[in-house]
């Protein structure tokens, strides 16, 4: 077993293989492809969120003080549109899935490092390679089936 400091956010870990090890390369960069879209799916839907908030707090003010009809269309067309994008592209969805597949492969990584778990085994770097892939393919699969959803609410 081998003992290991792991800091977030940082691709070097104490104990781990190197990244001329199929297998490690291969979580390390799933990790990193999962920790950079969740957290750009979280900015996106969080910027859409407070637009929507922001201007749709402002549409009845703007009625109130009798702007001109086209403002305050304009202005609600920004908040339906804002929220169209935000079914479309699914950023709120994908930030959860996103974030919860990063953990699942943050944990499979830990495990790995201890020698624990499945791990304990003489056949762990199979074992972490089967892991890996399962996990990434259960994300895309439930991607595909929101992705597909997504566009049947479109249609209707």
């Amino acid at each position: 077993m081998s003992c290991a400091v792991v800091e977030a956010n940082k691709t070097h870990v104490v104990g781990a293989p190197g990244n001329d090890d199929p297998i490690w390369a291969r979580l390390t960069d799933q990790l990193t492809w999962y920790r950079v879209h969740a957290r750009r799916a979280k900015r996106l839907y969080t910027t859409v969120k407070v637009v929507q908030l922001l201007v749709g707090a402002t549409v009845p003010v703007v009625a109130l003080i009798s702007a001109p009809a086209l403002l305050t269309a304009s202005l609600a067309a920004v908040v339906v549109v804002a929220e169209g994008a935000e079914q479309l592209f699914q950023w709120h969805s994908n930030w959860l899935r996103y974030r919860s597949t990063a953990e699942s492969l943050k944990q499979q990584r830990y495990l790995y490092l201890a020698g624990a778990g499945p791990y304990g085994a003489d056949d762990r770097r199979q074992a972490l390679a089967e892991r890996v892939e399962r996990i990434v393919s259960q994300e895309t699969s439930a991607w595909l089936t929101d992705a597909e959803r997504s566009e049947q609410a479109s249609r209707q």
